[in-house]
């Protein structure tokens, strides 16, 4: 029997989310109250999650997406037309489209090959009288050197907005990352390491910015819609800019509370199948994960492997049918940003202007990392990997 043969019963999903009992029972409690809009359980949400971040509940703002974060922090960030804003090419699109979306331009400064994170000197080379803001990924969990990234900004008197769409949990020098630069932006999409179906999060140094993202979430509105129908009676609300719909919902909330009650534990999960990985792939022809750093707090979102045919034998594409024809699911994370069409055409990116990048979307594979997998799945997934690079 060859690695193509193997029965894929029961299929190990990638990304599935973690969802239990008291997610189901708090969205049957928000139906039934009658608000389904943005409303108490938001209110909630945001305090509990900034307290978690160690912040204040001004300091938090929670949208309908990690895109509308970034979207909406660039915006307060004073990011507009003309301006330019370096990011890295390791990313999903959304990086780069929020700030197409300010009419600004995204530059990029290639990633650390062992990181995977922005390298901050290749910041510095990138910067010039136009640029705005630097929009650092911490990528797969795995937090930016912050240190240096900051030292740029400040040199350049830069604003700093982290994406921190994969690093709910992770630390800097014991820092939660999103408190570091001048806005975190978080995603709770369904594969997230915390998710509310579709949701993200702001957190921010400055109160009054935060709530000038609160109302640009809805219209840009000075009150939103349980302030004004609420049993404290009817609130007359003006319109002070024109904002967006990227308000979030008690439904999403609903479910957001109770992933962040056992956040910590599920990333101990994780991270208990992130080292077992670790082991068990020591010695295979792919490129594991660097180890974490002593500064840093990893968030085990994604484990990724460099499947490179000169040292495996195999092409990438060519493992990934064979996982999943092994009844393992798995992911891309990413193809670098320069190799999309659109980029290439809009902007005139190239392949080869980030070399780094570009070799590791073309090799990188993503595995299964939720921490509701049983360890029958986790050995399902150790022995896909080796078959497939038979």
């Amino acid at each position: 029997m060859n690695a193509d043969d193997i029965p894929c019963d029961p299929f190990v999903t990638f990304g599935a989310p973690d969802i239990g009992d008291d997610e189901a029972r708090e969205v049957m409690a928000t139906l039934r109250s009658g608000w389904l809009g943005t409303g108490p359980r938001v209110a909630s949400f945001e305090a509990q999650f900034a307290r978690y971040k160690g912040l204040g509940p001004d300091h938090a703002a929670a949208v309908n997406s990690g895109t509308a974060a970034l979207h909406l922090s660039l915006v307060a960030a004073g990011v507009g037309p003309g301006d330019e804003v370096i990011t890295t090419p390791l990313t999903f699109c959304a990086t780069a489209n929020a700030i197409l979306h300010t009419g600004a331009i995204p530059v990029l400064a290639d990633v650390d090959p062992a990181s995977m994170n922005i390298d901050a000197g290749n910041i510095a080379a990138r910067v010039t009288a136009r640029t705005k803001a630097v929009l650092p990924v911490h990528f797969a969990g795995r937090p930016c050197d912050m240190d240096a990234v900051m030292a740029v900004a400040d040199e350049h008197g830069l604003a700093v907005i982290e994406d921190c769409a994969h690093a709910v949990e992770a630390r800097w020098r014991e820092k939660p990352v999103g408190t570091l630069g001048d806005y975190g932006c978080f995603s709770f999409y369904a594969s997230k390491n915390l998710t509310t179906g579709e949701g993200g999060m702001v957190l921010g140094r400055d109160a009054q910015k935060l709530s000038r993202i609160r109302s640009l979430s809805l219209h840009g509105m000075t009150r939103d819609a349980w302030q004004r129908y609420s049993s404290h009676g009817f609130v007359h609300y003006d319109v002070v800019e024109c904002g967006f719909k990227y308000n979030m919902m008690d439904l999403q909330a609903a479910i957001g509370l109770h992933q962040l009650k056992r956040v910590e534990r599920a990333w101990e999960a994780r991270k208990a199948i992130w080292n077992t990985y670790q082991q068990a792939f020591r010695g295979l022809p792919v490129t594991l994960p660097a180890e974490v750093s002593p500064h840093a707090r990893h968030a085990f979102h994604l484990y990724t492997l460099l499947v490179d045919e000169a040292a495996c034998g195999v092409a990438r594409d060519r493992f990934l049918e064979r996982m999943t024809s092994q009844g393992v699911g798995v992911g891309v994370h990413y193809t670098a940003l320069p190799q999309h069409t659109y980029y290439r055409e809009r902007l005139g990116w190239k392949p080869q202007d980030t070399p780094v990048a570009t070799a590791i979307g073309r090799t990188t594979v993503s595995l299964p990392l939720a921490p509701q997998l049983s360890s029958e799945a986790v050995a399902r997934v150790i022995t896909a990997v080796r078959g497939a690079l038979a």
